[in-house]
């Protein structure tokens, strides 16, 4: 929590384009505005037109940069994410980089539209689907690149396959880590299977930062007010995502999790490469997305 890291790259992204979900607030929105700042095309991919419209303007005007779009993208149904690739590869030729930002936390039990557990279904699944459809167009316009916004609770995450769904037992807290445990198995299992394809991946760990992710809980509410000396601004949680985005010379570091802008340590549950490759399995099965 306490220390900062900063993204100190100068590189600059005329002619880039990038896709950031769940750019109409918080770090989302934070990483969208630093990348038009620098020229690129930026698709703020969200839920809430309403919400992502304001920013993008807000963000035109703060920028000058004219090319920041707004398309509707709901992770929690299939569908939405499968019309937001449709809609996207016909209108671009090339994208570049590719920001799994978007997330839910410590909700109530609920399903997606697909019957998928929230966390799982939406932090998990529904990027995991995303970047499928999107993975030609990242590998046409290589080098490019995809980062997937993880955490620290990534240790206290499990892979429960007998309970992947939270129906045999759920606890909102532990379903929110075993989901960014799963973002981490899922970059080291992408990173592997798109050696030498010119796309590389990276998990961050943004730290603990003052956003609306801990809006369904009253208790995590409070203790970010208790230590809002300590939390991190939107801003400062954006920068590592934009380090892994951005950075000259990180593809030799293909497949690492980063925290403060440096490698950081996952937990043995994020290295076990059998889990890795069981998850991607399923995941294809539960997606109907035909397994290579």
């Amino acid at each position: 929590m306490l220390s900062s890291g900063v993204c100190t790259s100068t590189v600059q992204l005329p002619g880039k384009v990038a896709v950031v979900t769940g750019a109409n607030t918080g770090i989302g929105k934070e990483t969208a505005k630093e990348l038009a700042q620098r020229g690129a095309r930026v698709y703020l991919a969200c839920r809430d037109i309403q919400k992502g419209e304001l920013v993008a303007r807000e963000i035109q005007t703060m920028t000058g940069n004219q090319q920041v779009l707004v398309r509707e993208l709901d992770l929690a149904d299939t569908k939405s994410i499968r019309a937001f690739a449709k809609d996207f590869l016909a209108e671009e030729k090339h994208l570049h980089i590719l920001i799994n930002n978007a997330g839910v936390m410590m909700c109530p039990y609920s399903k997606t539209a697909d019957g998928f557990e929230m966390h799982m279904g939406v932090n998990h699944l529904g990027h995991f689907l995303l970047t499928h459809l999107l993975l030609e167009k990242l590998k046409e316009s290589a080098p490019s690149r995809v980062v997937n916004v993880s955490s620290l609770a990534h240790h206290l995450g499990r892979i429960h396959f007998h309970n992947l769904q939270g129906e045999k037992f759920y606890n909102a807290g532990l379903a929110y880590c075993h989901s960014k445990l799963a973002n981490i198995l899922f970059t080291q299992e992408l990173a592997r299977r798109l050696k030498g394809s010119g796309v590389t991946t990276y998990s961050v760990h943004p730290g603990t930062v003052n956003s609306e992710l801990v809006r369904h809980s009253p208790f995590m509410k409070w203790m970010w007010w208790l230590f809002s000396f300590f939390i991190k601004t939107p801003k400062q949680g954006a920068q590592t995502s934009l380090y892994c985005a951005i950075t000259e010379g990180l593809e030799i570091l293909n497949g690492h999790h980063f925290s403060d802008c440096s490698v950081a340590w996952v937990s043995a549950q994020a290295r076990n490469e059998t889990i890795a490759r069981r998850l991607w399995d399923v995941s294809c099965d539960l997606l109907g997305i035909p397994m290579d």
